[in-house]
C-alpha cells in the first residue's frame, strides 16, 4: 500500500505491541500527565513526537481492537491538537470500528479527517490474510493523507499555543 510518494510529510510505523502496554494501570487519570510507569512514559514520548497519526484497526464485534483503544486511553495531552486519519478493515471495511474511534478522538482533542480507508477482508486481502488492496484503495489512502497533512498543518498554531 502507498503511504505517500514524495511530498511534504514523512510517516513511521508505531506498533502498539512494541510498547508492551498492559491494561491501563496508571494510578491517576491520563489527563493529569502524571505517568508513573516506564511503559507509559515510553508510549507518551513516542506519541508526543508526532504531529499527525493514522490509526489502523480491525473491526471486532463492531468496534476497534482492544489493544488500540487501551493505547489511546493511556495518554491525553500527547494527542491534543493533532490530526488523525483512519484505516479500518473487516467484513464491512472496519467502518463501525472507525466510527467508535472518531468519538474517542474527539475526547482526546484529535481532529479526525473525513476521508478514511475501508479495507474489505473479502476484496482487499488474499485468503483474509495477505493485504492485496484493490486499485481504488490507493486513491482512498492519498485522499485521507492529503486531508491529514492539511489539518495537521492548520493545527500547528494550536499545538504551539498549548
Amino acid at each position: 500500500m502507498v503511504a505517500r510518494r514524495g511530498g511534504d510529510a514523512e510517516f513511521d510505523i508505531l506498533d502498539v505491541a512494541d510498547f508492551d502496554l498492559p491494561l491501563l494501570d496508571e494510578p491517576v487519570p491520563p489527563m493529569m500527565g502524571d505517568y508513573r510507569n516506564e511503559h507509559t512514559q515510553r508510549w507518551a514520548d513516542a506519541i508526543a513526537s508526532y504531529d499527525r497519526y493514522v490509526l489502523v484497526t480491525p473491526e471486532y464485534n463492531h468496534g476497534p481492537s482492544a489493544a488500540l483503544k487501551n493505547a489511546l486511553d493511556y495518554l491525553y495531552r500527547e494527542w491534543n491538537n493533532k490530526a488523525v486519519g483512519f484505516v479500518g478493515y473487516g467484513t464491512a471495511g472496519g467502518t463501525r470500528a472507525v466510527e467508535q474511534l472518531r468519538l474517542v478522538a474527539g475526547e482526546l482533542q484529535l481532529a479526525a479527517v473525513r476521508n478514511q480507508v475501508a479495507l474489505s477482508l473479502k476484496d482487499d486481502f488474499a485468503d483474509m490474510h495477505a493485504l492485496t488492496p484493490q486499485p481504488h484503495q490507493e486513491q482512498a489512502v492519498e485522499a485521507m493523507l492529503d486531508q491529514l497533512i492539511t489539518w495537521s498543518s492548520a493545527l500547528r498554531a494550536a499545538r504551539v499555543a498549548s
